[in-house]
Order: structure tokens, then C-alpha cells, then sequence
């Protein structure tokens, strides 16, 4: 059965990049009918917080990923936190250590460091293997210092091949890898230990994450040898990058998803474009459902290149899908933002529910983000504020006098319907020798405090004559 997992760390909030790698393991596990996995990798005690965690298993769940096991759902597999399982890590590191596939080495950092620079290398050349083959006496000695060793695993002399599905073969020579610690004098895994002892104890099939972790591959699969464990198949994805075809950053805007959510992106929108990084249909199709990706995914169709991340083209598809969802659903998503604009303080009425989605309807070709619609809306429930280069261009002496004779023809409107008041407008122009934008852009103004929205006489009817004729004479 195809097992694939997400094993971020929660030392912050969920990356644009980390949100698709996520993402492509659970379309792959979907369309083969396998098992996606969730599991926190949180041995950097330091900077995992359990708030991190939180927010993580959020912002995935938003996005519309779910997994069959993990830290929140538990599963045959568990625990799916690392911290859960140091026992596990030290019995299999013991194993290891008896077999003689590791050993302890006493060195500090400086040592290593000056053995290299005696040697002729970089400081930072990396371990000599000096404590492989200590005599008994040597390590007592240590022992006696009372240094506390890390465990070093041995690597065999022997070139490493990579059957990446995405990369193809690579091949790696070992003897460029100096023996490498795999526990730490605090008694806690590494990152290369854990993810292999977790991977082959939770069954991992395949192993779906960026291409910067391909140097770190032949360290584990040397690792998945010496416990006599299969090997997972690996695929390396393309790194994001931004516009500007750097590295994803915080100078290129937004990074996290949770930033996306705040800003007022439709799920299904962040959804359909995370999937576009570095895969494609054959057909270069755009728009799809979850459904349709999980149909459509294959990891043969990702590309070797980069993928670069484009807002705007994020900002575009998330109109797409603001314009292909229901009112009633807008509004309930919006409510968060109407609140923090202060267009609404209590919960709605079924009747002003009703007049806000269609208030909604009148500007849901306009909108992009969930957040603009306090702006497109906002004059429906409260005052209008009115932009100062409206107000100078069109609510001057001229535009005043406009309005003030047009209340007179407004107020005698006996059917407050748009058709109605385009008629009893257009005949205002005629009959005073208006054009109809000597008499459109004043009016608008005075009722929405802007130079654009709605239709003009679709906005009016909506608004209702009481609050049309209140804002008109406000400026009479």
C-alpha cells in the first residue's frame, strides 16, 4: 500500500513551500488509494512551540488536506510526535552501537575543527572519524573527563544510487559523507535518525519532500541498510521560488498560509493554485477541483525546474472562485472581516442576511479577497466615507445644483425599482440639458462615497429610497 507522510517541525507557521509539499503527498496518497500521514517532527526543543503545532494542523485542515493519521487523530502507527518516541530512537540507536554499525565519539566541535586546519582543510571540513576505532583505554579516559558522547554511525565505503522519481538516477559517492551523529550528548535524535527510524517503523513507501533535501537522501539510505529496512521510492520537488526567481522569502510579501487565510483567500483557491507549482496537466489546465487533481496528479509530471510562485496569478484565481461561490456562503466567510471594519456588531438578522448577499451580488464581479468586500459593501450599512478626489471632482457648486434639483424628481418615485429610476434620471438629463455624467458621477458620490461600484441604478434600488434621498440632500 502507497504510505506517504508531511513531517514539518513547529517552529512557525506553515511555509507556502512546506504547504505544497503537503499537498503533493496527499494527492499522491489519494489517487493510489494509500494512507497519508501527519507527523511533528519537534525534537528542536528550542523553537517548537505548541502553538506552531496548532496553527499547523489549522492552516492544513483550511487548505482542504486531510490525513488518516497523525498527532491529533492518532493511528496504528502512533506516537506521530517525535518527543513521543525518544524510547524508540534509543533502543534502535543501541542496536545499531552493538551491531557495530555506530560508535561514541568524545570529540567536541574545536577539536574536529583544529584537526582540520592542522590538516590542511577548512575548519569546517567536516569529522576525520578519529573516534571509530578508540581503544578501550581511550574511551575510559573520556569517560573519565566526563565528556558525554554523541553516536556516530559508520559509513561503508560504497557509491550511493538515488532512483528519484522526479530527478532520476543520482549517484553519490560515500566517501565524501564522513560518519555522521545520528544521537546527539543530550540524548535526543537527529533529524537524519528520527526520519528514517520513523519512516520504515510507520511502513513509508514513498518519501515526497524538496529538492533540498536530496544531499541528505544517501545519509538515509544508509541508515535504512543498516536496520535491513526497504527503502522508500523518493521524489525530490522543485524549490519555490518568487517572482523574481530567488528563494521564497519575506521581501517577496505573504509566506505563510496563515497570512493568506487572514488576507481573505478561499481555501479552494490556495488549494488549486499550490498544485500548479512545478506540476501541470498535459493540457496546461488551470482551474481545478480537489477531485479533479487527485484524478489528474502523477509525480512523473512534476518538473525538474523551479516552480515560482506568482500572487497575482493567485490573486486572480481566487476571484475566479469568489465569483463561483454562493452569497450566502461569501457573507458567512466575510463576517469576520464586516467586524473588523465595524459594518456590522451583532449577529445578523435572516433579513439583513438577505440584504447583505445581495448587496454582495451587485459587487461579487469586483471582488478578489474576502476582506475587499467591507469596502464594496460598507456603504449599504453605514454612512458612506467619502473620498476626497470624488468629493473635489464631483460634489462641486455644479454638481450640488444637480442634486438639488434632482431630489425634487427622485422623491415623486412612486416604484423605488432600478428600471423606475434609470427612467426618471435619464429624463432629468433631458429635460434640464444634462449629459448623463453631469448627473451619474454626482449622484453616485453622494450615495456611496466613491466614483465606482454597482450599477448605478441597481445600487439605488438596493440602498432604498429613505437612505438614497437622506445622502442626496446631505449635499443640497
Amino acid at each position: 500500500m502507497v504510505r506517504v507522510r508531511f513531517a514539518p517541525s513547529p517552529t512557525g507557521y506553515l511555509h507556502i513551500g512546506n504547504a505544497r509539499t503537503a499537498l503533493f503527498n496527499y494527492l499522491f496518497a489519494r489517487k493510489n488509494k494509500g494512507r497519508f500521514i501527519l507527523r511533528i517532527e519537534d525534537t528542536d526543543i528550542e523553537r517548537s512551540a505548541k502553538e506552531y503545532e496548532t496553527a499547523l494542523i489549522e492552516d492544513l485542515k483550511w487548505t482542504g488536506i486531510e490525513w488518516d493519521e497523525g498527532p491529533d487523530i492518532g493511528g496504528e502507527f502512533g506516537p506521530y510526535r517525535q518527543m513521543d518516541r525518544l524510547d524508540t530512537y534509543r533502543d534502535v540507536a543501541e542496536r545499531l552501537l552493538k551491531e557495530g554499525k555506530a560508535y561514541r565519539c568524545y570529540c567536541t566541535r574545536e577539536e574536529i575543527e583544529a584537526r582540520n586546519v592542522a590538516a590542511g582543510k577548512n575548519a569546517s571540513a567536516g569529522y576525520d572519524n578519529s573516534c571509530r576505532n578508540l581503544s578501550e583505554e581511550e574511551k575510559t579516559e573520556y569517560e573519565r573527563e566526563g565528556r558525554k558522547p554523541v553516536l556516530r554511525f559508520i559509513v561503508p565505503e560504497k557509491n550511493i544510487v538515488v532512483d528519484d522519481i522526479i530527478r532520476g538516477r543520482v549517484i553519490f559517492e560515500s566517501q565524501h559523507i564522513p560518519d555522521f551523529v545520528i544521537m546527539k550528548s543530550d540524548g535526543l535524535p537527529t533529524f537524519h535518525f528520527a526520519v528514517v527510524v520513523d519512516d520504515f517503523l510507520m511502513k513509508i513507501s514513498h518519501v515526497i519532500r524538496g529538492e533540498d533535501h536530496l544531499s541528505n537522501t544517501p545519509k538515509h539510505i544508509l541508515l535504512f541498510g543498516a536496520l535491513n529496512a526497504p527503502i522508500p521510492q523518493f521524489a525530490h520537488m522543485s524549490m519555490t521560488l518568487g517572482p523574481d526567481k530567488t528563494r521564497l522569502s519575506k521581501r517577496h510579501g505573504a509566506t505563510s498560509v496563515r497570512a493568506y487565510r487572514e488576507a481573505g483567500y478561499l481555501p479552494e483557491a490556495f488549494f488549486n493554485y499550490i498544485a500548479l507549482l512545478g506540476w501541470g496537466s498535459p493540457d496546461s489546465q488551470d482551474i481545478f477541483s480537489k477531485e479533479e487533481l487527485i484524478e489528474a496528479f502523477s509525480l512523473e509530471r512534476c518538473q525538474k525546474s523551479s516552480a515560482v510562485f506568482d500572487p497575482e496569478k493567485l490573486l486572480w484565481m481566487n476571484g475566479y472562485y469568489i465569483r463561483k461561490s454562493s452569497p450566502e456562503r461569501l457573507l458567512t466567510l466575510s463576517i469576520p472581516f464586516l467586524k473588523e471594519a465595524g459594518i456590522i456588531d451583532k449577529e445578523l438578522s435572516v433579513e439583513e442576511r438577505n440584504y447583505l448577499e445581495k448587496a454582495i451580488v451587485l459587487e461579487q464581479e469586483k471582488i478578489k479577497l474576502l476582506k475587499d468586500i467591507s469596502y464594496h459593501i460598507g456603504f449599504f450599512v453605514k454612512d458612506p466615507v467619502y473620498e476626497e478626489d470624488a468629493v473635489n471632482k464631483y460634489l462641486t457648486e455644479k454638481g450640488k445644483k444637480v442634486l438639488s434639483a434632482l431630489s425634487g424628481a427622485l422623491e415623486g418615485c412612486k416604484e423605488w425599482t432600478a428600471a423606475s429610476l434609470e427612467g426618471i434620471v435619464r429624463r432629468f438629463c433631458e429635460e434640464n440639458g444634462y449629459k448623463p455624467s453631469d448627473v451619474f458621477h454626482p449622484l453616485r458620490v453622494a450615495v456611496s462615497g466613491k466614483t465606482k461600484g454597482p450599477g448605478l441604478f441597481e445600487m439605488l434600488e438596493h440602498l432604498g429610497k429613505e437612505k438614497v434621498m437622506e445622502r442626496v440632500r446631505r449635499w443640497v
